[in-house]
Parts: structure tokens; sequence; C-alpha cells
């Protein structure tokens, strides 16, 4: 049995809290908040012996296999580190951290200390996700030329909410357009070059971002994230013998179709009764089982060479934070 903490029962912890339910071998052990009585209603909900009424309070815990940290963007750096310095291995999730450097530290530290540590970039394990990647290294396309993603979505403006709120990481490259720059990594790796902009509301956070990359053999990957409207959320992967297009929401997907020059459509489909969290949890679990401080499928390195490309897209759009 894998015992996990979570600390900051938000959104999202609630849905990684219910998919974890769905994994026989893994119990939900602790909820650390700042509130005690959002800690204890969460631990509630989700059968967890230990409601915490301070992040600390995590470093208290013999037993504790794992923590899912689950805070706004800006807490990550402060709240992986408390952590990795206490010997508590992590998934963090992403953005890692508010930019390399701070990603920088938290690889250094997780490493000197053989500490197992990785983003939570849930993404990575999908099922479908990984049949694309598959797909294209068995060349089943051919030499990939090029990758297009979005992902939008019309969010309701509240100027103090996460998204919109400057001193929390707000707005759309670190919240959603860090997906469709994974999707350019996860098949292109590095480019040689960024181009990047983005459309600034009255908050200040970029509400929009669209970017453009090139590659050193001239592929090309177009990239693009809104707050403003929903748009497809799909993804492709263009090739000289045919193209794979990724079902929307692509990040999430359920399913993609394979169309080889020649060939009749072939499609891919894996559905499920969650939300998809389980997938990164169930391979944190094997890594630790395995004694890895690493993921062998989103090591530390990538999750610096994405906040890298992150970096780059926020200089060349003028995307800034304190």
């Amino acid at each position: 049995m894998t015992r996990w903490g979570i600390l900051g029962p938000g959104r999202i912890a609630h849905k990684f809290a219910q998919d974890l339910l769905t994994v026989p071998d893994a119990q939900l052990y602790a909820v650390a908040s700042t509130d005690q009585q959002r800690a204890e209603a969460f631990a509630g909900q989700y059968g967890a012996p230990h409601a915490l009424d301070s992040y600390e309070g995590l470093l208290t815990l013999p037993d504790l296999d794992v923590v899912y940290v689950a805070t706004p963007h800006v807490k990550h750096y402060e709240n992986v580190m408390m952590l990795l310095n206490g010997g508590i291995p992590v998934l963090g999730e992403k953005p890692f951290a508010m930019n390399s450097q701070q990603v920088q530290t938290m690889v250094d530290t997780a490493r000197s200390k053989s500490v197992f540590l990785m983003e939570a970039l849930w993404s990575r394990f999908m099922p479908v996700l990984l049949r694309a990647k598959q797909l294209v290294d068995d060349g089943a396309i051919g030499t990939v030329t090029g990758v297009r993603a979005d992902f939008g979505f019309a969010a309701p403006f509240t100027p103090d909410g996460r998204l919109y709120n400057k001193a929390l990481g707000g707005g759309s490259l670190l919240d959603i357009g860090i997906y469709p720059l994974f999707w350019s990594y996860l098949m292109l790796g590095m480019p040689a070059s960024i181009k990047a902009s983005a459309t600034f509301g009255t908050t200040g956070v970029d509400e929009q971002c669209g970017m453009v990359l090139t590659y050193p053999n001239g592929e090309l990957a177009l990239l693009d994230s809104t707050l403003r409207t929903k748009t497809p959320c799909e993804a492709f992967i263009h090739g000289t013998e045919g193209q794979i297009r990724v079902h929307g929401r692509w990040h999430e997907t359920e399913g993609l179709t394979l169309v080889r020059n020649g060939h009749e459509p072939e499609t891919f489909t894996a559905a499920r009764s969650t939300f998809g969290y389980e997938y990164e949890a169930q391979h944190v679990m094997q890594c630790l089982r395995d004694g890895r401080t690493e993921s062998p499928l989103w090591s530390l390195t990538d999750s610096l060479n994405l906040m890298s490309l992150l970096d780059s897209v926020r200089a060349e759009a003028g995307i800034v934070y304190e």
C-alpha cells in the first residue's frame, strides 16, 4: 500500500483524490491545508486518517510515502522544497515552479538527497498519448514535419481568482499553454527558435498566447492558448507519410485517428470512467517500488527543458511576473 498525502485541497486535488480511490494499492493517508476545517472536510470525503492544519504537519508523519502538491503556481517551489528537505517524495503539479531557476534548485535538491521528484504532467501518462508517441517512434507517419495543438476555454472573469490574478501566477500560458508546449517538446524536442505573442487583460495576465517554434531540420510547431473562448482542443502530428489527429480535449483524450497515405483511417480509443489522474499516480507508485528517484517517462531533465521553453515564450511575448 502506498500512503499518499495531498498538500493543498483545492479543485484539482479533489479530482486527484477521487481517481486515487480507484487505485487498489493506494491510500489517501493525509491532507494538509492552512484551514483545519477544510482539511477535515476533504479528509472525511476521501477517507484520509490525517487532516492537518499546516503544510509542515506532513513532515511529522513517518509512514507517509509520497505527497501530491496541488497549490497555486507561485507556491509550488516553497512547498516542494519543504518536502524534499524533509526527505519526502513529491509529485508536484505543473507548472513545476515559476521559472527555470526555481526548477533547477528543486532538481538539484532532489538529486543530491536521492528523493523522488516528478512534475505532475498527467497528459504524459494518458494511454492515448502514449500510443501517439509510440506510433511516431515506430515511423507510422514517416518523418515528422510539424505539430499543432490548441487549448482554450472561456474562463469566467474573476479578478482575484487563480487564472486572472498575476500574484498567483495567473494567465493562459502557465495554466494551459504549457500543454501545447509539452506536445511540441514530446514530439520534436527542443526548438531552434521561438516566436510568441500574447494578449493581456485588465489584470495584467496573458489571456491569449500564440507560439511558433521552428526546429533544426525545418519542422514547425503551431501552438496557442486562450482564456477568452472555447477552442477545439485538438492536437496533430504531421508526417511525410500521414498524420495523427488526437481527439479533443486532447490533453485528456480518449481517442486518436491515424491517417496513413493510401490507407483507410484507423482509430485507437481508451475509454475510462475517471478524470485520468490515476495513470500518473500509478506511475509514481511503480517508480517508488522500483527504487527510482525520477521518472523514465517524464524525467527531471524533461521538466527543466519544458520550463526553459516557458521562460523563452514569456521573454518573447513580454509575460512578466514579480
